[in-house]
């Protein structure tokens, strides 16, 4: 019996779909009794919420193969955190699972890295600003920002430039994002500012937690994967990608499997990584909290 239950979850990725109904079922919620939710409950909800779809897309880009592409990407595909069409996400993070170039620039399109080339060009001021960005509040106060100013830079501003192999993506996102907005400010009642505030940039730098050291340089692939062994909360959040090295080696492994892969597995992971392991987000807050975590210079780019 134990087997058939097991095999039937993992043939039918329930957790997965009780997931989506949490998710939606808890925006849906937060949204439309706002005004009852006093702020101290609304913003760190929100901002939980939001960060916790982020990751949701991120499972649909790699895993939940049990149903159609075109569904698993409709389920996840309405924009809540607003900021980024999930389509051009997808295409993206694919290119960031060769592993062989991980943290290169031009060549991740998720390293934080720059070229020596670019970042001798650079003004004082911006390169402050990027290592600021290596300290853990730095990323979670100026990293939205930050990446909208890349957003803009990278996958906007083309559009203006006659490069519009993407326009109808955008087209498609900015009518979804007018709904989502209609639905909050003239349907639910919600101000717009605590929303934004609330949800969108919440959920971003809720969601930069994750990435904040995940990948740095080093001379082998695999050992420039962390993994950091945090509590129930933090992964459930982000779907416990946090064991990140077991992830970019099994990126297809169902978020629900990878707690239980990585204690199995665990000596070999940590070997192949060469012990870049944390034990919790605590541990980060202390080292990093105002110590920038590398100077974001590429060393061999």
């Amino acid at each position: 019996m134990a087997d058939t239950v097991a095999d039937w979850i993992k043939d039918t990725e329930a957790p997965t779909w009780i997931l989506a109904t949490g998710i939606y079922a808890c925006w849906i919620s937060l949204i439309w009794f706002h005004a009852e939710l006093p702020w101290w409950v609304l913003l760190p909800a929100g901002t939980y919420v939001t960060a916790w779809h982020f990751n949701f897309q991120h499972e649909a880009v790699h895993g939940w193969r049990s149903i159609p592409d075109w569904l698993r990407i409709a389920v996840v595909w309405p924009p809540l955190g607003l900021w980024f069409p999930f389509e051009i996400y997808r295409r993206n993070h694919a290119i960031h699972h060769r592993n062989a170039r991980l943290t290169y620039p031009g060549q991740d399109t998720e390293t934080l890295y720059h070229k020596a080339e670019d970042w001798s060009r650079y003004t004082a001021i911006w390169r402050g600003i990027l290592i600021a960005n290596q300290t853990l509040a730095g990323r979670l106060l100026l990293g939205p920002f930050i990446r909208w100013w890349r957003l803009l830079k990278n996958d906007i501003a083309p559009l203006f430039l006659g490069q519009w192999d993407d326009l109808w993506v955008w087209v498609r996102h900015c009518i979804a994002v007018s709904v989502i907005l209609w639905f909050v400010v003239s349907v639910a009642g919600m101000p717009l500012w605590q929303f934004l505030v609330f949800f969108v940039w919440g959920g971003m730098a809720l969601g930069m937690l994750r990435p904040f050291l995940e990948h740095r340089w080093a001379g082998k692939p695999y050992e420039r994967i962390a993994s950091v062994e945090s509590n129930w909360i933090f992964g459930l959040l982000f779907l416990w990608n946090n064991l990140h090295i077991a992830h970019h080696l099994h990126p297809t492994l169902p978020w629900f499997q990878l707690p239980k892969f990585y204690r199995e597995n665990r000596d070999d992971l940590l070997g192949l990584n060469n012990h870049y392991v944390f034990s919790g987000y605590g541990v980060l807050a202390r080292r990093y909290l105002l110590k920038p975590t590398f100077v974001p210079k590429h060393p061999e780019a």
